[in-house]
């Protein structure tokens, strides 16, 4: 048998086998990983007022098309503009009705964390913007979109609505903390 032969009829299979047992061992240590919980999600804000036609623009054209191909790769935060006051209220820019349809959103957000559901009930507001937070809306987006309007009341109006306004303070908060423009 020739030397390059006997090369081939040991070395390969050796070759082969450490391939394998290589590949087996890639395998289960990706599994493990993915076993342990740990995820690794791209943060993504995007910062809105939610009676403004701005808003819905940049919902259908922007944020909703990029989320229906990246929603399960990015830790999606959908947080609201507006302006603290110093009794611990908050200012919106089209008065207490965005405010109360931004507390809304966030009570939707809250109850329903998947964006797939808490988006589309959100642009569906959007959509009629103007009309935030009429009763008629809310409760039509509500069934479109499978959201117990009960549980999103209950949150809003929680300990005679400081819980709602609580989760919009720390929303407009997060807003100031990361920018410092103002919009329009």
């Amino acid at each position: 048998m020739s030397p390059l032969a006997l090369v081939r009829r040991i070395l390969l299979p050796i070759l082969a086998i450490l391939l394998l047992l290589r590949g087996v061992y890639v395998i289960s240590y990706r599994k493990k990983f993915d076993r342990s919980g740990t995820t690794h999600l791209v943060p993504l804000e995007a910062h809105i007022i939610s009676k403004c036609p701005d808003t819905r623009d940049a919902l259908k054209q922007l944020i909703l098309p990029v989320m229906q191909r990246v929603y399960d790769k990015v830790d999606f935060k959908l947080n609201y503009i507006g302006t603290p006051t110093t009794n611990d209220g908050v200012e919106c820019k089209h008065g207490p009705s965005e405010c109360m349809g931004n507390i809304i959103e966030l009570c939707t957000r809250e109850l329903y964390p998947d964006p797939k559901i808490n988006l589309g009930f959100i642009m569906c507001l959007t959509r009629d913007y103007t009309h935030i937070p009429e009763r008629a809306l809310v409760e039509d987006c509500a069934l479109e979109h499978a959201i117990d309007i009960k549980a999103i009341n209950e949150c809003a109006a929680k300990d005679d609505g400081a819980y709602g306004m609580d989760l919009l303070r720390h929303s407009i908060q997060r807003t100031s903390d990361v920018s410092t423009c103002i919009c329009d």
